[in-house]
């Protein structure tokens, strides 16, 4: 049977109110607001609007309630094309809400955050759940309910992507062999591999069990190795930067798509740098996310 997606991500949904202000606020001082916003975020969730933007079938598993946020998370995916079928809904559950300050001069973005009881039952993560989609997703936040997704999706064959952030939750150790394609940041890498400088992360991290781990590295672009070899370097794209909220997420789902339309590797490393940068050029973690055509665009600009 075909599947019915071609990414399923289970782990992290959130709404960020995002304050943009000229400068981050001194103690005891009054700033004027520029712009506030309200947009749905997380890390998952925002990596699946960026894989549905650029054309791939994806769907969204998450612990959910019936509270106002968590009624606007779904709608902002289901508008975007996302499926939430997977998603469960009980009173226990809900998004993180997070408030963002973001620093127009210095580009910077300070999140503050509450709630995110995000993490769906390991009951409904079932072979039949895994066995619908092409690509498994995770965040270490997806904690248990990720692990058994990868495990079924392992022995189904099925790939999995994986995002692992600075400051994880224990389980992430028992999550990480299970990994086929790993992406994650510098700080964490380096604390992981104990290398000094990025290619050597990427190619330590990746070794010959795993297809690909990429080191991200902001402007400075990613370092990604493919089964243990010798690390490559994808440049990052100058662009004026606004707000750097969710580029992570956008580069996690941009490469999950790419994969999904069968890029090569290299490729996909490419397609998600440049959409990661057209993400940081509008305010919140979803805004600036580019349509397939438009990140062709981009790039023949390049």
């Amino acid at each position: 049977m075909a599947a019915k997606w071609d990414i399923l991500g289970i782990g992290t949904a959130a709404v960020d109110d995002l304050l943009l202000v000229e400068e981050y606020p001194r103690p005891d001082s009054k700033v004027d607001i520029l712009e506030s916003t309200r947009q749905g975020g997380g890390q998952t969730a925002t990596a699946m609007v960026a894989a549905a933007r650029q054309g791939i079938r994806a769907a969204f598993c998450c612990h959910l309630g019936f509270d106002d946020l968590s009624l606007f998370t779904m709608r902002e995916l289901e508008k975007e094309g996302v499926d939430c079928s997977p998603c469960v809904q009980t009173t226990q559950g809900n998004p993180y809400h997070s408030i963002i300050i973001v620093d127009r001069t210095h580009q910077t973005r300070t999140i503050l955050h509450s709630g995110g009881n995000v993490c769906p039952p390991a009951d409904v993560i079932t072979p039949e759940l895994i066995s619908r989609t092409r690509y498994l997703f995770i965040d270490d936040n997806s904690r248990g309910s990720g692990i058994k997704a990868a495990r079924i999706a392992r022995s189904l064959g099925i790939p999995v992507i994986a995002d692992v952030e600075p400051d994880p939750p224990p389980e992430y150790l028992e999550m990480l062999p299970l990994i086929d394609h790993l992406v994650i940041g510098r700080e964490l890498a380096a604390q992981l591999s104990g290398k000094n400088n990025l290619p050597d992360m990427a190619t330590s991290l990746c070794g010959k069990n795993r297809t690909c781990c990429i080191v991200t590295a902001g402007e400075e672009g990613c370092w990604y190795s493919i089964h243990g070899e010798p690390a490559l370097h994808a440049p990052g794209f100058k662009v004026s930067v606004v707000d750097t909220t969710g580029c992570g997420d956008v580069f996690h789902g941009a490469y999950a798509a790419a994969l999904a339309r069968d890029e090569p590797i290299a490729q996909a490393v490419r397609l998600a740098n440049a959409s990661a940068a057209q993400k940081a050029t509008q305010i919140g973690g979803r805004l600036g996310i580019p349509d397939l055509v438009a990140l062709q665009r981009f790039l023949c600009e390049r």
